[in-house]
């Protein structure tokens, strides 16, 4: 049913991917560079521009031409906004199998700040900061 992306955990995340599911990192490329979960794959849906965060216009082109509409995919960003985003325009273009993982990164806090979340980073979960082998940004743009 469109428009509704079910949300899981950093832990359910981590358990999702020993399962052979795939997690897609949509932060832009420096923060992914800080520190990813280890396998990730790096899609931006927004870039860091001049003017702040710029929609990446190659975002659904990239990954239609790297995972098919039935990939297994978690997605996650820096608190869990990008990737809520993210997962509910993959599953609009027909995407079946899409996750999005609250939290993000970084962990998830409410308008004062408070942690409302524990993020992958916060839960201590296998983390990176080099992309494996075909899994940059870099890397994957040169598909679309």
């Amino acid at each position: 049913m469109p428009g509704m992306v079910e949300r899981i955990s950093p832990k359910d995340a981590k358990a999702r991917l020993d399962e052979g599911w795939t997690y897609l990192d949509v932060r832009s490329v420096p923060e992914f560079e800080q520190g990813h979960p280890a396998g990730a794959y790096n899609v931006p849906l927004m870039h860091m521009g001049a003017g702040g965060m710029e929609p990446n216009p190659d975002f659904i082109a990239a990954v239609e031409a790297s995972f098919p509409k039935d990939a297994k995919l978690v997605l996650g960003c820096k608190a869990g906004g990008r990737s809520f985003r993210a997962a509910q325009q993959l599953e609009a273009r027909g995407y079946t199998h899409v996750l999005d993982q609250r939290g993000g990164w970084s962990g998830a806090t409410d308008p004062f700040g408070r942690a409302l979340e524990a993020g992958w980073e916060q839960e201590g979960l296998p983390s990176a900061t080099d992309a494996e082998p075909g899994r940059s940004w870099a890397e994957l743009s040169k598909k679309v």
